[in-house]
């Protein structure tokens, strides 16, 4: 991995591309400490992290705990991406428009801009009523009121836009895919922070003795868990496929043999999506907690007793969440009739399988299995962090699974790029000189 960024930087145009996508984070993380007018950063800072915008806070990477302008970050757009994602496959206008190439991609692409931008516009109200409903969260100099909320919103949705910007020039003129990058930002940014009161819950000795123990156990469950993220993201079962090729020979074109290949079906298909929706329904009991404070004071203890992070109860149900979203995503996603209907069209089979239903049915049988340990592995990811915390008493770095699995997939993926554009430009140059060879020879 180093020497392939060693190489890069001895390219200037991929040396270029590296030094723009630097910036353009820069820009973006420079942005997420600047707060919203009208809004006491330091209030919301300091709010109960147990509370809405602690655990919303969690997921998008801390921009929401200030409420700065780029608060709501990309999570309009991963969402709309998402929905319209999903909305493809189900609705066949869009399903059309995906098979029309370049053209096509553009169109959904614009389609999933205008809906992140009022996906964001809802959120932005909610969050702007929600800080404009606590004196204390207000700026000094600005009053509660519809002013204060409009112009926390329109900043939202400019903040939302800019966003947007940042991630697709990244995609299109640096290295990696932009939105992956920015999420990985924000999340590597709250590290920081996380080791400085980790370190000082250390130097104050923890409360007892057994300090240095605790603490070794929890940087060896971190890096076991980076060691199996990168294990079983590049996991894969491949289906081996064969096509016809027709070969010519002597006596006019005769059927050859056949051209071996396979259908890789990854272990994880989902990705963080299944967490991601789990986290997203788990909010609503933080929901109903808040709205219940005083007129149903009953319910309101049930679920900050129950139903708030780390208990057992919330990791029952999260589990449960993850599985069902695993298996209703990747159902989506991988659709074995159309692909086998694919594979029947080029003149591809599956050795031992018959073309059409039983093909479909074979590779169904094979999804299934490999959501069912999808889901398994995410749900391990997810509960495992709640629970070493809980054992260790090391709460102060908010170890997630979710987060280190974003990392460490967007750092593969971003490091493949890198190396298919050495390879690129290996082969450029080996052109190259065989053209300056040849024209060398042709003058001679």
């Amino acid at each position: 991995m180093l020497r392939a960024f060693r190489d890069a930087f001895r390219i200037p145009e991929l040396r270029r591309k590296i030094v723009f996508t630097l910036l353009l984070l820069a820009v973006y993380r420079l942005g997420s400490s600047i707060p919203t007018p009208g809004v006491n950063g330091a209030a919301l800072s300091n709010a109960d992290s147990a509370g809405l915008l602690g655990l919303i806070s969690m997921i998008s990477g801390g921009n929401l705990s200030q409420f700065s302008i780029f608060a709501l970050g990309v999570l309009p757009y991963i969402t709309a991406s998402i929905v319209i994602q999903l909305m493809t496959t189900t609705i066949p206008a869009l399903e059309k428009l995906s098979k029309e190439g370049e053209e096509g991609r553009k169109k959904i692409n614009q389609y999933t801009r205008y809906a992140a931008v009022g996906l964001g516009t809802i959120q932005a109200i909610f969050f702007a009523s929600y800080i404009n409903s606590n004196p204390s969260f207000i700026a000094v100099g600005w009053e509660p009121g519809l002013f204060t909320i409009l112009v926390m919103v329109l900043t939202q949705i400019a903040g939302v836009a800019f966003t947007m910007w940042i991630g697709e020039r990244i995609t299109e003129v640096g290295v990696g895919n932009g939105i992956s990058l920015i999420i990985t930002a924000g999340i590597i940014a709250m590290y920081p922070g996380e080791i400085t009161r980790t370190a000082e819950l250390v130097r104050s000795d923890g409360g007892d003795g057994n300090w240095p123990l605790r603490l070794l156990a929890f940087v060896g469950v971190i890096l076991v868990t980076i060691a199996g993220i990168v294990y079983v993201y590049q996991a894969e079962r491949r289906v081996p496929v064969t096509y016809a090729r027709a070969r010519g020979g002597a006596a006019g074109q005769a059927r050859g043999a056949g051209q071996a290949t396979w259908l890789p079906i990854k272990v994880n298909q989902a990705g963080v999506i299944p967490v991601i929706f789990a986290s997203a329904m788990l909010i609503i009991p933080n929901l109903i907690a808040s709205a219940t404070t005083e007129r149903a004071p009953e319910v309101n203890a049930f679920i900050q007793t129950y139903l708030t992070f780390g208990q057992p109860l919330y990791i029952a149900l999260e589990a449960l969440l993850i599985f069902g979203f695993t298996y209703l995503y990747n159902s989506v996603q991988f659709d074995p009739k159309r692909i086998a209907e694919q594979l029947r069209e080029a003149g591809g089979f599956i050795p031992g399988v018959r073309p059409g239903a039983p093909t479909a049915e074979f590779l169904g049988t094979i999804s299934s299995r490999l959501s069912l340990w999808g889901a398994v592995f995410l749900v391990i990811l997810t509960v495992m962090p709640q629970l070493v915390q809980r054992w260790t008493g090391i709460s102060t770095f908010q170890f997630s699974g979710t987060g280190l699995l974003i990392i460490v997939g967007v750092a593969l993926e971003t490091l493949k790029q890198l190396e298919a554009q050495l390879t690129v430009r290996r082969y450029d140059g080996f052109i190259s000189k065989g053209r300056i060879r040849g024209r060398m020879n042709r003058d001679n």
